[in-house]
């Protein structure tokens, strides 16, 4: 079932609306936007609301990429303007006044990122460690994912000056549907650890990246046989083209896809120290694409690849297939023993889409690391509200935003100076009053279930997910 936002016209989009309000639900009024090639059941004719909602949230990025990148990059400068004269609007003043304002360089290693303003630890903290030494592999994977979001030279500086770690290269790869570079993605090389830990991070969604959104909101879906359903947007941004996966399209380092060339690097690292480890991890949108890929190393049977990949570490992940498919992703990561941890954070609305509705093209698989409101772990079979649009969790969701602006305030106090919240984040916060869930997939909710929650980040919690995912099979 693939949904093609451009083959429609925004007259269609209001035609649309108004068919729904006389009760009129005709897939006709979308032209060649909606092809399906799948059995005839009873109501297919109705195109479902879902896939109303994802073509027209498509065209509404269509037509405010530009309005929205605009007002992205001028709050990112400013930010990046204050923090780099001083911090604050009076010593701002009083350095245009002396003649030396500094204006930042976007490709610099200190011009941070909306994201990262939002949260500005990049620090390991060493004392989250497990048995050799060395850092959490999952607080590793967090911080990894966390650093995504910054520009090449940034996160070149964090990984070689504060991490002393091997930085292997950033990627920003082609999305052949969107015509341009949309999938950002960096590699890292832990040598302290034994054996060697390669780590491939992707970037999640930009809050005011048009792109990122349509390919969260695009609900389009393969299905392959004996395998399931999958979301056609996720594959799309890991390389699938119109013609498939095949390595001749892969043409001049302007178009190199995100698979393939991540494929490449993985294996020349690899095959540098025989011993090496690779995990994949991602927020949101990058950690539907570094579960992804590892259905794609399955379809090509890269078996090599497969035996070195020691876990997949997802953080607030939407759902990327349907039951059929969990179950197949299932057996092959027990086959080649690779851990899956996927943690969610309280009411985070990213896990509970795409919506999960009566035909269950959507499905989670595999046991769910959850971190309440107050940052306390339970590994569960499922997160507790895992349908956005539950009537049940109205109330509760409401009451969680409301002692998360209330806890903005008081946390420093509870758990130290490090806890402390920016403006930026408190007005973020207070959004979540209005779209409950939607400040709860910030990156600095996961940062502090990592560094302070009770969930245990070590060894044995990975062999307890382990036990927990037998005991749902």
């Amino acid at each position: 079932m693939l949904l093609e936002p451009g083959k429609t016209s925004y007259i269609r989009i209001v035609l649309l609306l108004c068919s729904y309000v006389l009760g009129v639900k005709s897939c006709v009024l979308f032209g060649n936007a909606i092809s399906e090639n799948r059995p005839q059941e009873k109501g297919a004719a109705e195109i479902k609301w879902l896939e109303y909602v994802s073509l027209i949230m498509q065209k509404i990025f269509i037509l405010c990429r530009e309005p929205l990148a605009l007002i992205g990059d001028t709050l990112e400068m400013w930010l990046n303007l204050l923090s780099a004269n001083g911090g604050s609007f009076s010593m701002l003043i009083l350095t245009i006044l002396r003649g030396k304002l500094v204006w930042p360089d976007r490709s610099s290693a200190t011009f941070t990122s909306i994201v990262g303003n939002l949260d500005n630890r990049v620090e390991l903290q060493k004392n989250i460690k497990h048995g050799k030494e060395t850092y959490s592999t999952s607080y590793l994977a967090f911080m990894a994912t966390k650093l995504s979001y910054e520009n090449e030279a940034f996160i070149r500086n964090v990984v070689k000056n504060s991490w002393k770690m091997d930085f292997l290269g950033f990627f920003n790869f082609y999305n052949e549907y969107l015509d341009e570079p949309s999938t950002p993605c960096f590699m890292l090389r832990e040598s302290a650890s034994d054996p060697n830990l390669v780590v491939v991070s992707f970037r999640g969604t930009n809050p005011f990246d048009a792109n990122s959104w349509r390919t969260n909101f695009d609900i389009s879906w393969y299905e392959l046989e004996g395998i399931g359903k999958i979301h056609r947007g996720f594959m799309k941004a890991l390389g699938l083209t119109k013609h498939g996966w095949s390595e001749q399209i892969e043409r001049g380092i302007d178009k190199r896809y995100a698979y393939h060339s991540i494929r490449y690097s993985l294996r020349e690292a690899l095959h540098k120290n025989h011993d090496a480890k690779f995990i994949l991890t991602g927020h949101g949108l990058g950690g539907a694409l570094a579960l992804l890929f590892v259905f794609v190393l399955v379809f090509h049977d890269e078996d090599w690849l497969l035996m070195k990949l020691e876990g997949v570490y997802t953080f607030g992940q939407p759902r990327v297939g349907d039951k059929q498919f969990g179950e197949f992703m299932k057996n092959k990561m027990n086959k080649y023993n690779v851990k899956y941890l996927r943690y969610v954070y309280c009411n985070d609305m990213f896990p509970m889409l795409p919506y999960d509705d009566a035909n269950h093209y959507f499905k989670h698989f595999g046991p769910c690391l959850h971190f309440n409101c107050y940052y306390e772990g339970e590994i569960m079979e499922a997160e507790p509200n895992h349908n956005y649009f539950s009537l049940s969790w109205a109330v509760p969701k409401y009451l969680i935003a409301l002692w998360e602006v209330i806890r903005s305030f008081i946390m420093p106090y509870m758990k130290g100076a490090e806890y402390k919240e920016c403006l930026l984040m408190k007005l973020f916060r207070v959004i979540g009053l209005v779209i409950p869930g939607l400040s709860a997939h910030s990156l600095q909710d996961y940062n502090n279930s990592m560094r302070s929650g009770s969930f245990p980040l070590s060894i044995q919690l990975q062999d307890k997910v382990k036990q927990s995912a037998r005991a749902v099979d």
